[in-house]
């Protein structure tokens, strides 16, 4: 049966389906989560000295290409050399060790809710929905590029979702909004249809100021309130290789200054903007970042920051970036014991290559969510939705994916292990030959023993069939329109409000923020 988007079938044609009725209903509720297990690590610390000791050669040698004169003019007065083109900075490595030394390991995240306050370092985990994608893709509309509608059924999904902590951006870029103020209608947007933390895009210093203006708008806290609480973040992409463009590196100014997070994510492809060997392009990320959060430091020291790994190999037929891969996942768990060399809080990405919501889709994506919690992350980025290598946000994919992220929640809920759980009287009453399924034990805990399914259908062939024989993407569809129909949106002071529409049209009357 075709599933329908936005609409019903006739009554006639419809079979109950009261195991997906109110499917987010039963989602795991909102709370923080732990990490309890201790990171894999699969270099020793010898090897990973090395790859520390090559960056900071790189650092002290090459150098980083710096394009902003603001940025450069930072980095001279902290103690780096400028060098002999005027673009390209030299970082000393006593320098770099002792600013990025001054970042917290752990922080604070401030939302318009405090219900839906978060902690990024230590132990903590966060959840983050696909971002920045031009396109979006469900299975009745298919694919296309982004819009407001598509935008805004994206924010309202993922504000329903529990496991999803915080929007790390736009889900899909909605391209129908002009550009020069797209920044300010889809910031409100997003500050309005959610409460959970945001994150800004800093892609010109206009727009960061804006888009933190209306941050602090949404908190009802004046310009000095605001910086005393982490309240947004933003991420930054290093240009590799060995460079940081203006518009990223005025951005981790621009946050520094106010005291909002900086994730620094290089994106190192290995074999195209990395070295081919794993050893080399991880050894190039972590120059580019340690650069970066230094100049973080050199803006405002103690201010918050992020270690953020993009590392992965790119398809040597095609030169396509591929994700969700064995390197990928190796790249992922190296970069986790790096940033705990630095004491620093932890980025990595939950993404695949495959461009529909298939099975390739899931083993790629498990591959590498699996493989980044298991490194220690702290900040699992684009951890539902992701398609197409980054180029499309699916509404099945986004679903399905917070299945999988509510079983590793699951799974990272330690066992209790007591007289009462080892359950030896009622093993006993039970006796041999019998079976537990009336057992006191089990009837007192039985709706709360084993994890219970978003997606997944556990009743048998008959039974599944019956019902219109769904496959899990079909499934997926449905509890993500219904979620998008029912979704309730979450109360803001209506004073804050307004203040946030005066800004955005006294903005929009100016014409925004130029192209750049």
């Amino acid at each position: 049966e075709e599933p329908i988007r936005g609409g019903r079938r006739p009554r006639s044609e419809r079979r109950p389906r009261a195991h997906q009725a109110n499917a987010l209903a039963r989602q795991m509720p909102w709370r923080r989560l732990i990490n309890p297990y201790r990171p894999y690590e699969i270099v020793s610390a010898d090897e990973l000295e090395a790859i520390h000791l090559a960056s900071l050669e790189i650092l002290e040698r090459i150098g980083i290409v710096v394009q902003s004169a603001r940025a450069r003019e930072l980095c001279r007065r902290a103690g780096c050399e400028i060098m002999a083109d005027d673009l390209r900075v030299r970082f000393e490595r006593g320098l770099v060790l002792a600013a990025v030394a001054k970042a917290p390991s752990s922080f604070e995240m401030t939302a318009r809710n405090p219900a839906r306050d978060i902690t990024i370092g230590g132990n903590a985990l966060v959840f983050t929905p696909v971002s920045s994608a031009p396109n979006c893709s469900d299975i009745v509309g298919g694919r296309r590029p982004g819009t407001t509608r598509d935008y805004g059924d994206l924010l309202k999904l993922s504000h329903s979702c529990n496991i999803l902590h915080m929007l790390a951006g736009y889900p899909v870029e909605p391209i129908d909004i002009p550009v020069p103020v797209r920044h300010l209608e889809a910031m409100r947007m997003m500050i309005t249809l959610t409460d959970k933390v945001p994150r800004i895009y800093s892609h010109s210093v206009q727009r960061v100021r804006d888009a933190l203006e209306l941050v602090r708008l949404s908190h009802g806290v004046s310009a000095d309130e605001f910086t005393r609480a982490h309240r947004c973040l933003t991420i930054i992409n290093t240009n590799s290789p060995l460079q940081l463009d203006t518009p990223m590196v005025e951005g981790i100014i621009e946050m520094a200054e106010h005291n909002q997070p900086v994730v620094v994510t290089p994106f190192t492809l290995a074999g195209a903007m990395a070295p081919v060997t794993l050893a080399g392009a991880l050894a190039q990320q972590n120059a580019e970042a340690l650069s970066a959060l230094a100049i973080a430091q050199f803006a405002r020291a103690g201010a918050p920051v992020v270690y953020g790994a993009f590392t992965t190999a790119v398809n040597m037929r095609s030169g396509a970036p591929t994700f969700g891969t064995p390197e990928y996942a190796k790249a992922q768990v190296i970069s986790g014991q790096l940033a705990r060399r630095y004491r620093l809080p932890y980025r990595s990405s939950g993404i695949a290559t495959s461009n529909i919501p298939d099975a390739q889709s899931i083993y790629e994506s498990m591959m590498s969510t699996w493989s980044t919690i298991a490194s220690g992350v702290n900040l699992l980025h684009h951890g539902a939705g992701w398609l197409e290598g980054g180029l499309t946000a699916s509404f099945e994919k986004l679903i399905l994916d917070v299945e999988a992220l509510q079983m590793f929640a699951s799974f990272l809920t330690p066992e209790r292990i007591d007289r009462e759980t080892l359950a030896v009287d009622a093993i006993a009453a039970v006796g041999p030959g019998g079976h537990f399924f009336a057992s006191p034990h089990t009837l007192a805990r039985y709706e709360t023993a084993f994890y219970d399914p978003l997606v997944s259908d556990w009743r048998n062939y008959e039974t599944w069939r019956l019902d219109g024989a769904l496959d899990a993407t079909q499934r997926a569809h449905r509890i993500a329109m219904q979620a998008i129909a029912e979704y309730e949106q979450p109360p803001i002071d209506p004073a804050r409000a307004e203040a946030m529409d005066s800004f955005v049209a006294k903005r929009s009357g100016e014409g925004g923020a130029p192209v750049n």
